[in-house]
This record gives structure tokens, sequence and C-alpha cells, in this order.
């Protein structure tokens, strides 16, 4: 049970159920009780439902929260996941800053990694309404606890999970969490519950439902193809969309060597193939171009 009374000081935010008193110290996500940001802005490389399309398209408001409960070793966003940089902020100005990006034409608040700051993030979106009016997803690792998942979606109409790994020796390898698929495919499960079928508005923009991901890593497209069948047997194929995403980049030198080198044509290719072969009503696929750096955003404390 999550206690958001003084929760971190033995914080059990997360899955890792760390304990640290982040008052006085980081937790397991390397964070203290201070809520930090790196980025708050329009962002325009989300899926076209999220971000838009064309000239004309709307971004996303997306809050880059610093920190993560899950951490793994090939993260594109590390600059701020693993060091936990980024710019003190209060719950107030988190506030403010929603209803900022609104006032841009976001088409959605999008909170990356926000559950090791839950009651910080809660409290925020609380005092945000009625003035926000947009749709609020989360987008996080899908390590998660049930209970997070349901506090958010008292505030979230979308959720964008990644869903990392299927095999435990791999999710043990790359983040430590031989648990990950133990944990996250509940918690996915409840997401998709909580959130609906997928609901569009007139410009083909989400207003709800879920979008899942997977990124397909170098050499281990084996592991996907697993994933992909435990989602087709566990949840009806038109209650979510599935994104499957190429754009791994190999930003630093890896101890494991199949994270050295991009995805190969063969291994996006098979798994598109395996997932259209499932009958998933609704997937989004990626060019392998968008296996570039400048796809990730400059985290430059933008916006906060």
């Amino acid at each position: 049970m999550i206690k958001l009374t003084s929760p971190y000081q033995h914080c059990t935010l997360c899955p890792r159920n760390c304990g640290v008193d982040r008052t006085q110290t980081r937790g397991r996500c390397g964070c203290t009780d201070t809520l930090l940001l790196s980025r708050a802005a329009l962002h325009f490389w989300e899926e076209p439902c999220i971000s838009g399309t064309g000239k004309d398209a709307p971004g996303s408001g997306t809050v880059f929260f610093s920190g993560c409960s899950l951490g793994c070793c090939f993260c594109q966003n590390h600059e701020i996941s693993r060091g936990a940089v980024g710019k003190a902020t209060t719950q107030a100005r988190l506030t403010e800053i929603f209803l900022e990006l609104q006032a841009k034409g976001a088409a959605n608040i999008n909170l990356v990694t926000p559950d090791h700051y839950l009651p910080d993030v809660l409290a925020a979106l609380s005092a945000a309404r009625p003035g926000l009016r947009i749709p609020v997803a989360c987008n996080c690792s899908g390590y998660e606890t049930v209970e997070t998942v349901r506090a958010l979606a008292e505030h979230a109409n979308i959720f964008m999970p990644d869903l990392k790994f299927f095999s435990p020796d791999v999710s043990e390898k790359f983040a430590r969490a031989k648990d990950y698929f133990a944990v996250a495919s509940p918690a996915i499960s409840e997401m998709v519950r909580l959130a609906g079928p997928p609901r569009f508005d007139d410009n083909e923009m989400l207003q709800s439902g879920a979008i899942i991901r997977h990124l397909i890593l170098p050499g281990h497209h084996k592991d996907s193809l697993q994933l992909l069948n435990w989602l087709a047997e566990a949840l009806p194929k038109d209650s979510f969309i599935l994104s499957l995403m190429s754009q791994y980049t190999p930003y630093l030198q890896s101890p494991y060597a199949e994270l050295n080198r991009k995805l190969s044509s063969y291994e996006y290719k098979a798994v598109v193939a395996h997932a259209e072969a499932l009958g998933f009503a609704y997937i989004y696929t990626q060019q392998r171009t968008a296996a570039k750096e400048e796809y990730t955003p400059p985290f430059d404390l933008e916006g906060i």
C-alpha cells in the first residue's frame, strides 16, 4: 500500500521497494525527495496520435522527470535517468508548467518517468484542474506497481508504457530487474483496462487509451517475439495501440557486445511481421532512420 503521507521517508513508490529515507539520501531511482525536472516543452517525435503530424502538428507537452526506478544500461535518456540531473522544482511550479504547455497548444501533457515522484505529480495535477483540459499521458517504463497505475489513472487518460523484456535473464542483464516481466505484465494489463480502448478526436489525436511501446534490441529480437505472443494471449488485440520501435542507438560503449550496434533490418522486420501475423488492430512502426541521436531532445532545462 502506497502511503502518500511522508512517502519519501521510507520509499516504496516503485517495485524496487528500496525503503530509503529520501529526505536524507538518494533512493534506487537516483533521487532524493526534491522534485527534479530536466525539460518541459513541446515534443514532436512521439507517435502521430500523440504529437501530431505535418507542419501544423501541435506537439506533445512533454515533462521529463529526472531519475528512473528501472535504470536500463542502454537508456536513450541516460543523461537524466542515471545522474538525476535537473532543476529543483516545487509542486506549485509543476502545476504552472502543465498549464503553460496547454497554453502553447500542446495536444496533451506527457509525463515521462513520473512514478518516483508520484505524490508531487498527483498533487500538481489535482491543483491544475479544472483549468487543465487536455489529456494527460503517463509515459513510463512499465516497471510499476498496480497501485501506482491506479493512482495515476485518477488523472491520466492515456498510458504509454514501454514493455521492455520477457526473459528474466535479459531483464536482469540489462536492468538488474529479474522480476521485470512479472511486475510489468499485471501493471500494463491494468493500464489497458483502466484507460479503455483507444479513443481519438476528429484530428486523429488520442484522447484516451494505451500505447504499448516496445524497443527492439539488437541481438534480442526473439525476446520481442515472446512479448508479442504474450500480448496476443493476454489482452484483446483491439484494446491498445502497439508501437514497435527501431530507434535503439548505441550512445555509450557497452560491456555487452550486441548493444554496440544498431538494430538490423532483418531483426526489425521479423518482429513487425510477427505482430502483423498475430492480428493486432493498431500497430505503429518506425523507419530505421529513427535510430539517430537527434531524436533525443536536449535536456537543457527548457520550460522549467
